[in-house]
């Protein structure tokens, strides 16, 4: 098979998914044509060798339906001999496009591929789209169907998570992501956000609460307490974890990801259509995978993934340097700490999603361009990137620096 390299990777700031956030003017075909312009121009780009957009977008519904990464390219001024696909696995949509550009390329199909996601969220609501898992009871029951909040409470009941663990957890995620960017280690990928005339809207990440404390966060009630005792979805957990009497309810705004907008893009090729564009390897793909897992804990898919993907490359947790997987919620990420042993020095080291937010489409593509930043940074060779998935999915990626 023919390796696969990242050339290179850019994102927006991530704004605040609601009608007061700064990117709630921009469309997402705008957001998404901002990181093809970023791409094409850092990396002087003919974008008529361009074999395809592959973007993830989770509701492609509105302004960001009609396959927006071809729309982008329109927008972004890109050849016309450049295709577009748009592609949704819930959360990991990001990373599975750039999953589905590197088997495209090491099929020998394409050479250059730019892959990624956009999600506008303050403009495009969450669940916009539809669909019978939320919708049909014949697939409502055999997914044992809660919402993803009532789940990530599950698994907090479950593997003996507290408020206080969760909580502080969040405060952490707050405090790395505030020092990752005073300390400028985004200052190369995250291209600013302008509106017509030149002038900035938008050129950090515009969630983040740095003086979040544990007693800010003790005075949030959990969000997930009436759904689950009102709605009866904790009925439908405890049916499918009998083991578990009752849930105990743990998530709230501040430890959970928070909802925003936000583009990013990924460059990947073979290494004759780098060497063909003068293009420098900065990583090269490893192994990646996908799994099911239990719908009902739902978000435990990344430890599934994991060791899915560690099998079948012949590699061990310890080969890993740094781990990267998007903080859905805090209870995931203490599961996948639990279940591998791995301390808190080795994942999400700049913070994640609770403190910077989850553009669905996007979050995966992003993480990724995140922690080999932090490779370069540290000098160190590889990373495994993962996500939970609604319905109960998990994605990985293993990255190998050059």
């Amino acid at each position: 098979m023919t390796e696969v390299f990242i050339y290179d990777h850019v994102r927006t700031p991530r704004g605040r998914g609601k009608k007061d956030g700064a990117l709630h003017e921009v469309p997402s075909v705008r957001l998404a044509a901002k990181t093809l312009e970023a791409i094409r121009d850092r990396n002087g780009l003919d974008t008529s060798y361009v074999d395809d957009i592959i973007m993830g977008c989770v509701d492609p519904v509105m302004d960001a339906g009609a396959v927006i990464p071809k729309a982008a390219a329109f927008e972004a001024g890109y050849s016309t001999r450049a295709p577009g696909m748009q592609i949704s696995r819930f959360c990991a949509s990001g990373l599975d496009a750039v999953n589905f550009a590197a088997g495209k390329v090491a099929a020998g199909s394409d050479d250059i591929v730019i892959a990624g996601g956009v999600e506008s969220m303050s403009r495009v609501g969450m669940g916009m789209s539809g669909g019978s898992w939320y919708m049909d009871p014949s697939v409502n029951f055999p997914a044992y169907f809660m919402p993803q909040g009532v789940s990530a409470d599950l698994i907090a009941t479950k593997y003996g998570f507290s408020r206080d663990d969760v909580d502080a957890y969040a405060v952490e995620s707050q405090r790395r992501a505030a020092k990752a960017w005073d300390a400028g280690y985004f200052k190369n990928s995250v291209i600013p956000v302008k509106d017509q005339n030149g002038l900035t809207i938008l050129d950090r990440d515009e969630h983040m609460r740095p003086t979040t404390d544990m007693q800010s966060l003790g005075q949030l009630n959990p969000s997930f307490q009436m759904p689950g005792e009102m709605g009866g979805f904790e009925a439908v957990g405890v049916q499918a974890h009998p083991e578990i009497e009752r849930i105990n309810y743990v998530h709230h705004a501040g430890n959970s990801s928070g909802i925003v907008d936000g583009a990013a893009a990924v460059l990947i090729g073979s290494q004759a259509g780098g060497e063909a564009m003068n293009l420098k390897p900065r990583a090269r793909i490893r192994h990646f995978a996908n799994i099911g897992s239990d719908p009902a804990l739902m978000l435990t898919g990344p430890v599934d993934v994991t060791e899915k993907l560690l099998a079948r490359s012949g590699m061990k947790i310890s080969d890993i340097d740094l781990f990267e997987l998007n903080e859905a919620f805090a209870a995931v990420v203490l599961r996948y700490m639990q279940a591998f042993e791995i301390s808190h020095d080795r994942i999400n080291v700049n913070g994640g999603a609770i403190a910077m937010g989850h553009p669905l489409g996007a979050t995966g593509a992003m993480i990724l361009g995140t922690v080999l930043d932090e490779l370069e940074r540290r000098d160190l060779n590889t990373a495994l990137v993962t996500l939970c998935i609604g319905a109960g999915m998990g994605t990985a990626t293993i990255i190998e620096r050059v």
